[in-house]
């Protein structure tokens, strides 16, 4: 019961960094400044998936932002979110939709169903875009005009043994749209989207979860290596750079096995520089010929309390280094705002399982 009375409490509760600048109430929410939303996954099966949104100049936070401005639940593991034309995609996971919102306001414009278990979602144009998918092998292709499923690429491999291929982040080059393909599987799909045709498969690491590309059209791969006693096997975990025009692997950046597994590789505005988490945040130039030997920000320190980073963000404009602390999956998380430098600038306390970030940029 007092856990039931806690979660109702939170519902409505807004935690500030500093101060709270936004009144409790329906449809109180205007921002048209800069800013920036968290997804919350929620735990899985819970349904307590939610959505942030933080103000870097007054230094606030909203959470629990889409309950509240539309009186209904997010849904179960809030995946991603992407932002076109004013307005914001939520990818829920677990739930098999997308929600779409205004980003000033918060509120509910429309809905994507339809969907088995969609991950990301990438916009080619007004109307069209693709969202990857754990479980259809296959990514859908929707019209973020009408909201409504248009098509599917096969990326069936027929493989029965596992459950390929489960399709994760996407980049693009020209009208080659590479896919990292994460659980169980160590390939990059290339895409023609021209044609909808899955065109070639670059065999690279185990389970890549993320994927980036930077200003000179390499693109880069993080994959994990698996974990101990996976029937898919375990290896080091890699950073891998492929050239965008040839398809071809450039360099392998080898890793040692850790407790944590590298994951959320993302890359600044100008595309120079690439970040990771791996028991810590690491930065490394785009150039670079061998990995970083310290981390831009320790996941542990001496004497304080040891943190669980668990989501990454680059601020296009600034780029300034948000990161999220799961804690222990059960209860609300921490929001991390570092300058390029790594000096903390905030915090303040999000939802369950903070994982990804949308940069809202006003002008």
């Amino acid at each position: 019961m007092k856990r039931f009375i806690a979660f109702v409490f939170m519902l409505f509760l807004f935690q500030s960094c500093m101060k709270d600048d936004y009144p409790v109430g329906e449809n109180v929410f205007y921002d048209d400044a800069d800013g920036v939303f968290i997804t919350n996954e929620g735990n899985f099966m819970y349904g307590n998936a939610s959505l942030s949104y933080y103000s870097p100049e007054k230094k606030t936070i909203i959470n629990d932002a889409f309950f509240t401005a539309n009186g209904i639940p997010l849904g179960d593991v809030a995946q991603s979110m992407e932002i076109r034309n004013g307005l914001g995609y939520v990818v829920v996971n677990n739930s098999g939709k997308i929600y779409v919102i205004d980003i000033k306001t918060f509120k509910l414009v429309g809905k994507i169903t339809g969907l088995t278990s969609p991950r990301y979602i990438y916009f080619m144009s007004d109307e069209k875009a693709y969202v990857t998918d754990l479980y259809a092998k296959a990514i859908t292709i929707i019209n973020p005009k009408t909201y409504t499923v248009t098509g599917k690429i096969d990326v069936n491999n027929n493989y029965s043994q596992f459950y390929q291929h489960p399709t994760e982040q996407m980049v693009i080059y020209n009208n080659w749209l590479f896919v990292s393909c994460w659980s169980y599987d160590d390939k990059v799909l290339v895409i023609d989207t021209n044609t909808d045709k899955v065109v070639k498969e670059i065999t690279v690491g185990k389970q890549p979860n993320s994927i980036v590309i930077d200003k000179n059209n390499k693109v880069w791969v993080i994959c994990d290596g698996g974990y101990k006693g996976s029937p898919y096997g375990y290896e080091n975990p890699s950073l891998i750079k492929i050239d965008a025009k040839t398809f071809s692997i450039e360099k392998v950046f080898d890793m040692e096995k850790g407790e944590n597994q590298p994951s959320k590789l993302t890359i600044n505005g100008h595309r120079d520089t690439i970040y990771y988490l791996n028991n810590g945040v690491w930065q490394m130039p785009v150039n670079a010929q061998q990995l970083s030997a310290n981390p831009l920000i320790p996941e542990k320190n001496p004497g304080k309390k040891d943190k669980l980073f668990y989501g990454l963000g680059i601020n296009p404009k600034t780029s300034e280094v948000y990161i999220t602390d799961a804690i222990d999956y059960l209860q609300n998380g921490i929001l991390y705002r570092y300058l390029p430098s790594g000096k903390p600038v905030d915090s303040c306390k999000v939802g369950i399982i903070p994982g990804s970030f949308c940069f809202k940029d006003n002008d």
